[in-house]
């Protein structure tokens, strides 16, 4: 849950920068068509997956296997948005997908993957983002939150997870890594080509919007021998050097990478690192906002993971494989609505 502090200076910002748009608002001009709009784009820390209800809701027939939901930072701040209008009302178009690349955002195809109540013969795939949300000269505000996916920081998580149990080290694996696996180097620097060609291809499909990236939170804890290595509500038996190593070379890094291309195309960059920084997946219920390889989650969300060993039942927890839970969506929630209220004002 947001801190009452925290929300309290967010309420009045929201009030503030309300009246102010209201001001700029020239007398008769708001009408029934005359909203903002706002376009979500992004991956499961985007989308929620765990947290709170299915949206659209379990048997509805519009389901598209994106594993969207209810306390996700997008419906949070549509929410606030809708009591307190900056101005105008404000249309969310929210096309967020569980497992989306930044490809997915703009270019391919996705096929979703997820596991709730899946069709017998598969997700169907999905049109790109940009046009899913159907971006054009109308679209006001976009906010983007992707790039996991695409190095795979999930893909990375299991292979640490698997050279832990070995008493390996996925550092030595990313670093001198195989052939046919990129290096860890190698997968940051197509991150960034691959997030600049997505961030282009958003300006040229939504020419007149303000455009919001959104980093990743603090997943990992800035001590690793904070982690209890015998526990899957944390990190399970990676290392302490391997989740050193995954914070700072990696999950850093990409931080760095997609603010940086973000300040390139003069867009605005929303760090949710450094207030999310102890409340990583191996502080304990009530002060994590990240939940663990396995953690607390609705009950439709499964406690096995498909295609693997790791199931969660037996510790009477679901499968979250490192994902915010409802109080990190808030927290998100708190940053990317100040970015819209600031970007609508700017306009």
């Amino acid at each position: 849950m947001r801190h009452p502090v925290s929300r309290l200076r967010t309420r009045l910002l929201a009030v503030g920068l309300a009246l102010a748009a209201s001001a700029l608002v020239p007398p008769g001009s708001a009408g029934a068509a005359d909203q903002y709009e706002w376009a979500a784009l992004g991956d499961s820390y985007t989308a929620g997956g765990f947290v709170g209800d299915p949206q659209p809701a379990l048997g509805d027939p519009s389901r598209d296997g994106c594993d969207r939901t209810t306390n996700a930072y997008p419906d949070v701040v549509d929410r606030e948005l809708a009591e307190f209008p900056p101005g105008r009302p404000v249309q969310l178009t929210n096309v967020s997908c569980g497992n989306a690349t930044i490809a997915d955002i703009a270019t391919a195809r996705q096929t979703p993957i997820s596991p709730v109540q899946p069709p017998a013969d598969g997700w169907p795939a999905v049109d790109p983002q940009i046009q899913r949300a159907d971006l054009g000269n109308q679209t006001d505000v976009v906010t983007i939150g992707v790039g996991g996916n695409s190095l795979p920081f999930g893909g990375m998580l299991l292979k640490c997870l698997e050279q832990g149990v070995a008493g390996k080290s996925c550092r030595d694996y990313y670093t001198n890594p195989p052939e046919g696996e990129e290096s860890i180097q190698d997968k940051l620097a197509r991150v960034q080509d691959e997030y600049i060609e997505m961030l282009a291809r958003v300006h040229q499909a939504a020419p007149n919007a303000k455009v919001l990236t959104v980093g990743y939170p603090a997943v990992l804890p800035q001590e690793a021998s904070a982690c209890n290595r015998a526990s899957l509500t944390e990190l399970g038996p990676i290392t302490h050097a391997d989740i050193d190593w995954l914070r700072d070379e990696v999950l850093v890094p990409l931080n760095n990478t997609i603010q940086r291309v973000t300040s390139f195309f003069g867009d605005r960059y929303i760090n949710v690192y450094s207030s999310s920084v102890g409340h990583d997946a191996c502080q304990p219920a009530g002060t994590k906002w990240i939940e663990g390889i396995c953690g607390d989650a609705a009950d439709y969300w499964p406690a096995s993971l498909p295609g693997t060993l790791l199931n969660c039942g037996p510790i009477g927890k679901h499968i979250t494989l490192v994902h915010p839970n409802a109080a990190g969506h808030a927290n998100t929630a708190a940053h990317v609505e100040r970015g819209i209220r600031i970007a609508l004002l700017e306009r």
